[in-house]
């Protein structure tokens, strides 16, 4: 029903890139509109009769039609809302079976807290705020063992004893509060009591024992990098394990736990007064809210829920220290890693102008990855991939976009595993004047085909070989591309929309700076007359199809333009 649901939301947008074409066509209209008024004001100065009667009939047919097309832009834009906002409550109904309130996974807690800090000689008292909040039911049942192991530490290391308290001017009975709401269209709990907090001295004193960092690197750690380290496996601040804790099994498995629901957590203390757990998680783990970016022509989405935050840089900020990029954020140096190397899709162009930012990760492991661009956000319905393909290192599903493309979901935790090991590899790529040269001496071919399909699988198969490709979807986008471009080759199909592959070549062959480009012509048919016209039309190549596979592709490309550096 998800699925479904998702594809007629799809097909709702797919009304807009129409509108924006009829207001295109609408100032074309208006411009011709103006022309013939115009030259009906120069024939009445021409002052011959029979002329004036024809100019006359023509401005007095074309003014019906800038009404006529009001009209119908008036009647698609109301069908577009009322589609678009159908098929958004009907993917709100088929989610909204999938909701149960907050209460549901969280009604036994007070008792447990309550009991739990009798036990321990205290006393705590738990309130629970946003119990009506709809929470996706998979959620739910994987974030309850996560949030019980929290109060429990709020219970054992937080709440102090009531001798305690009285002494630091606190009532006897501890106050921990639970809170779910929805913010930013994601799920927010925030776990806090007014108990002790941490010792940041006594994490300090940890790290330096188990040998984690040096006594004068650990003193110059700041507060939000000390706290990371309560996030390892076993690490504990208590000397002597219990029942309840100090065996080393903490927040680490907790941090795990969100993060298979593509959530996040943070912690922060005031010593003595209060600790806090911040934990934000998608609504559903069926809609995901993402952000879309490009990489090497690609769309990719990225959870927002793993996004620090997005940001342009200039080149002049980068700095390189010991073949590793990075620049200044607010004091700390944050590495610089492409995009385009983790997903092994070639190395990324040279800048023309600002980097394209987002930063991922948390604590010491945050990077800044650069993409060649940002679409913004999207809310997807997360279609999974097939288990014929195993697990594919740096996804972890797969989505389409509001215009139907397809789109892969980056696996956030596996993209910080990859980065960590080309650190130890030194093999990170350097963004910049490398590429320039790169980019100059690799030839340059345009692939024009109205079938997606088809024509990217031709682009990866000589993007693959290390040619530069661009694609066209029809012969007159072709025809434009390739004159504001020096390309190398053309690749084209026969049948296509609005300008098919013949006219295409033999625009090219009469043009006089494009004449001498090689045309190859790839079609699904095997029709002589096809290929007589194609070759008459000056084509230097023609293949089918239905017959071709790899090589025989790439090795007519040989043919043609030869290796793919200059």
């Amino acid at each position: 029903m998800l699925a479904l649901a998702s594809e007629t939301r799809i097909n709702a947008h797919q009304l807009v890139p129409m509108m924006a074409s009829l207001q295109r066509f609408k100032r074309h209209q208006a411009s011709l509109l103006q022309a013939i008024e115009q030259l009906h004001e120069a024939v009445l100065r021409s002052a011959d009769p029979a002329l004036i009667e024809t100019s006359a009939l023509a401005l007095q047919k074309s003014h019906p039609l800038k009404q006529i097309l009001h009209d119908h832009m008036a009647d698609i834009d109301g069908y577009e809302r009322r589609v678009l906002s159908v098929s958004n409550n009907l993917v709100d109904e088929v989610l909204a079976l999938r909701m149960r309130p907050f209460r549901d996974g969280v009604h036994a807690f007070a008792r447990m807290v309550r009991d739990l800090a009798r036990s321990l000689g205290k006393d705590a008292q738990l309130t629970i705020s946003g119990e009506d909040t709809l929470v996706d039911r998979d959620i739910l049942a994987h974030i309850e063992g996560p949030l019980n192991h929290m109060l429990r530490n709020a219970v054992d290391h937080g709440i102090e004893s009531p001798e305690q308290r009285r002494a630091a001017g606190k009532p006897a009975s501890g106050a921990i509060r639970l809170a779910a709401q929805h913010r930013n269209g994601m799920l927010s709990i925030v776990i806090s009591d007014d108990g002790g907090g941490v010792d940041l001295e006594r994490i300090r004193t940890a790290v330096v024992k188990r040998q984690l960092a040096s006594a004068p690197m650990a003193q110059a750690m700041s507060k939000a990098e000390l706290l990371e380290f309560l996030f390892l496996p076993a690490f504990s601040l208590k000397e002597t394990a219990s029942a309840i804790s100090g065996r080393g099994v903490g927040l680490d498995i907790v941090q795990q736990a969100i993060r298979a629901q593509n959530g996040s957590v943070r912690i922060d203390t005031e010593p003595g007064i209060s600790f806090r757990t911040a934990i934000t998680l998608p609504l559903t783990q069926s809609i995901v809210r993402a952000l879309v970016v490009d990489v090497q022509g690609e769309a990719y989405a990225i959870p927002i829920v793993k996004v620090e935050r997005v940001l342009k840089l200039a080149p002049a900020a980068l700095h390189t220290l010991e073949r590793k990029q990075f620049f200044d954020d607010g004091g700390e140096h944050l590495g610089l890693v492409s995009a385009a190397q983790l997903l092994e899709l070639g190395q990324m162009a040279a800048p023309a102008g600002e980097l394209a930012v987002v930063v991922i990760g948390t604590g010491l492991r945050r990077y800044a990855l650069v993409v060649d661009a940002i679409r913004g956000e999207q809310s997807l319905a997360v279609q999974p991939i097939d288990q014929v393909f195993g697990k594919l290192r740096d996804i972890a599903s797969a989505a389409l976009l509001d215009d139907g493309a397809p789109v892969l979901i980056l696996d956030v935790a596996d993209l910080l595993l990859s980065i960590d090991k080309l650190l130890r590899d030194g093999a990170l790529h350097q963004l910049g004047a490398p590429d320039e040269q790169t980019a100059r001496q690799r030839k340059r071919i345009l692939v024009v085909d109205d079938s997606l399909t088809v024509r990217e699988m031709e682009r990866k198969l000589l993007l693959g070989r290390g040619y530069q490709v661009d694609v066209a979807i029809d012969g007159i986008d072709g025809w434009n591309m390739l004159r504001s471009g020096a390309y190398d080759l053309l690749v084209s199909d026969v049948d296509m929309p609005r300008m098919d592959g013949v006219e295409l070549v033999a625009l090219v062959r009469k043009d006089l700076h494009l004449h001498k480009l090689p045309v190859m012509i790839v079609s699904y048919k095997d029709r002589p007359e096809d290929r007589a016209r194609g070759m008459d039309a000056g084509a230097d190549y023609y293949l089918t199809k239905g017959s071709f596979h790899d090589e025989t592709l790439l090795e007519a490309v040989l043919d043609l333009i030869g290796e793919p550096d200059r």
